[in-house]
């Protein structure tokens, strides 16, 4: 029987707390420090909330493992004294906590009554701040799978569908990475890699890869698999949620061979790795196809500006006190 030691760390994006994610203006804010241990071999291997992970890895990096994705949507915790409410019937002017940009824009567009400050932290200071009775906040937005993941889901006040408001890309996922070259650990992890959850998450990742995006930026998206048909709606803003562009896409990932059957997984490993992800049970073909239709509706809200706005978005950010 294999023995695991669990190594916590904290990172850079752990300690800084008095500062909003985009403020803090640098990448891997979660994960440089645990991706130094991976390269000095001080670890073997690494569980990431996947939507914290940015989309291109360190070279000799890889993504050995998606697991069965949780709840992706948000969530929503009222205060004690906004119990059985949802964020349409809270009064005019009450404030919502989130560090997310992507929930401050849709809130601005969808619900502009609302006001939105920037709250910071793990789960438990988010709400510790939530329930304090002179705090400013109403209510709090967290992604529904970190709440129930740590067993509070009778804290969940509201479920916000997609229709509602889109998610962070691999929100409610947890990616394992490992070093590339480590065929027993890529081995280890083979059986924890999810089909549907890995297909979608690289149909997502791709997206915001072509994007160039990050939490700098209001970006978000929704994803479904039924059957063999993936699709992905991709979604960028301004900062004060006025300016949209959205798109919607479909494909069809599985090509039937000459007996109509999807085609078998190829025994060797493949050169390519799609978003720095490992084949593992899912065809070549299939994870290539959901990579390129992230790529797809990228470059088509690129056609429609979609960098621009999010380079005002970002400029908008620095500048501001």
């Amino acid at each position: 029987m294999k023995k695991f030691e669990i190594v916590t760390m904290s990172t850079k994006g752990d300690k800084i707390l008095d500062k909003s994610l985009p403020k803090i203006g640098e990448k891997s804010l979660f994960t440089e420090e645990l991706e130094l241990a991976l390269e000095q071999g001080r670890v073997d291997f690494l569980v990431h909330s996947l939507k914290d992970l940015p989309t291109t890895l360190p070279k000799g990096m890889i993504l050995g493992a998606i697991l069965k994705r949780e709840d992706e949507r948000d969530a929503v915790v009222m205060s004690k004294k906004h119990q059985g409410e949802k964020l349409d019937t809270l009064p005019e002017g009450s404030v919502i906590g989130t560090s997310s940009l992507r929930r401050s824009a849709q809130l601005a567009r969808n619900m502009p009554k609302l006001k939105v400050e920037n709250i910071r932290g793990n789960l438990n200071t988010r709400l510790k701040k939530l329930d304090d009775e002179d705090g400013p906040f109403s209510a709090i937005i967290l992604a529904a799978a970190g709440l129930k993941r740590m067993g509070w889901q009778d804290r969940i006040s509201q479920i916000l569908e997609p229709e509602e408001a889109l998610y962070a890309i691999g929100q409610g996922a947890l990616g394992v990475e490992c070093r590339e070259s480590d065929w027993e650990i890529l081995s280890l992890l083979e059986p924890l890699y999810d089909v549907d959850s890995t297909l979608r998450c690289v149909c997502e990742r791709s997206f915001l890869k072509t994007l160039g995006g990050g939490c700098s930026a209001p970006v978000a998206v929704s994803s479904s698999l039924e059957g063999e048909n993936l699709t992905i709606t991709g979604a960028v803003w301004s900062l004060d949620g006025q300016t949209l562009i959205q798109n919607t896409l479909k494909r069809k990932l599985f090509i039937p061979d000459d007996d109509g059957e999807p085609p078998k997984k190829c025994p060797y490993r493949e050169p390519r790795l799609y978003c720095s992800v490992a084949p593992g049970k899912v065809s070549g073909l299939s994870l290539a196809g959901a990579e390129d239709l992230g790529k797809e509706v990228a470059k088509n809200l690129v056609d429609k500006n979609a960098l621009e706005i999010m380079s005002a978005a970002r400029n908008e950010i620095l500048n501001s006190s």
